[in-house]
């Protein structure tokens, strides 16, 4: 069922000041940002919630799923739920959680208030530096700047959170922890991209790929640098300190999940570095350069002071394992939402 919403508390509009939030690289400019408006609720079973939110972040109307709690329905203004942020890979897709993972199926999360946002094809849950002059997409002021105020305005969000994600989620689910400090409790990854200064070039073949200008993201990563840093988990270790932090990624080859006849990925030029070629029975040099960056990462977190559980296992880049990683890690990723 569809509802358009009408009354002023159904239209659910953010209004007032301005809401400054940081683009990408942290010092320099700012993008201003008018406030964000639902502008379309469905109601999709018993717990899944459909959002469209009119996002000035964005730049253009923007998905959200949330998966409720039990009781959600019958909610007062009073109520509040722990939130779970998961964020969605590169390519975007916020259903996937529900639609292909089934964590509505999951007893541990009757209780928690899971919100799912979408994200720009590529959009590495940055808000995007375009050389300068920000601006659309700021994805980072879309997820923490719009779609968490307007969950905990109207839909029962409370301020105990926890964010996980997948692939570029993975990194986004770090970095936001790290940059935003206090905001979550714990985070965890699933094949994240965790160290992007490790691998300048694999940012660049993938977005040459897929047709994107590489700088307009970071800038270049030697002249903006510190643009880079800002966002790379593993300059921002010590803003992780006390939390509990999970990494878990494969090592790009065959794995217990893998079909037998899985293909190789399809190749993008530019990924593999020369004087490092990966290995010949690697199916997933994503994977492989994930799995370097999160067995480099895992120590300096450590040494930082933040509490690191990692699961390292044979297997691609592929949902199957993100599926069930994500499930090795919602104990503790609840428990942290009850200390």
């Amino acid at each position: 069922m569809t509802l358009l919403p009408s009354d002023p508390g159904r239209r659910l509009l953010l209004r007032g000041a301005l809401v400054l939030a940081a683009v990408a690289g942290g010092g320099g400019q700012a993008v201003a940002l008018s406030g964000a408006e639902v502008v379309r609720e469905t109601f999709s079973g018993r717990r899944i919630v459909d959002l469209l939110v009119e996002s000035g972040a964005l730049g253009r109307p923007a998905g959200v799923r949330l998966l409720t709690p039990e009781g959600w329905h019958a909610r007062r203004p009073v109520h509040r739920w722990p939130v779970l942020l998961l964020l969605p890979g590169g390519d975007g897709d916020h259903l996937a959680w529900t639609r292909d993972y089934r964590i509505q199926d999951l007893p541990g999360l009757r209780h928690t208030l899971v919100v799912m946002p979408e994200m720009p094809l590529f959009g590495f849950c940055t808000d995007w530096w375009n050389h300068g002059a920000g601006g659309p997409p700021a994805v980072e002021a879309f997820h923490l700047r719009e779609v968490l105020p307007l969950v905990e305005r109207h839909y029962g969000g409370g301020t105990r959170r926890v964010v996980a994600g997948q692939s570029q989620g993975g990194f986004g689910a770090l970095s936001y922890a790290a940059r935003h400090r206090g905001m979550f409790r714990a985070a965890a990854s699933y094949s994240g991209y965790v160290q992007p200064l490790r691998h300048p070039h694999a940012v660049r073949a993938a977005m040459h790929y897929l047709g994107l200008e590489w700088t307009a993201l970071w800038g270049d990563p030697v002249q903006q640098r510190a643009i880079w840093e800002a966002h790379d988990p593993g300059y921002l270790a010590h803003r992780l300190a006390g939390i509990p932090v999970r990494l878990s990624c494969g090592d790009g080859r065959l794995g217990p999940l893998d079909p037998p006849d899985t293909l190789p990925d399809e190749h993008i030029p530019g990924l593999e570095d020369p004087d490092d070629p990966f290995p010949s029975d690697v199916l997933s040099p994503t994977e492989a350069i994930m799995r370097e960056e999160n067995e480099a990462l895992a120590p300096v977190l450590r040494a930082a002071g933040a509490r690191v559980t990692t699961r390292f296992h044979s297997g691609t880049h592929d949902p199957a394992y993100w599926s069930r990683e994500f499930r090795a890690s919602l104990r503790m990723l609840l428990r942290a939402l009850d200390e």
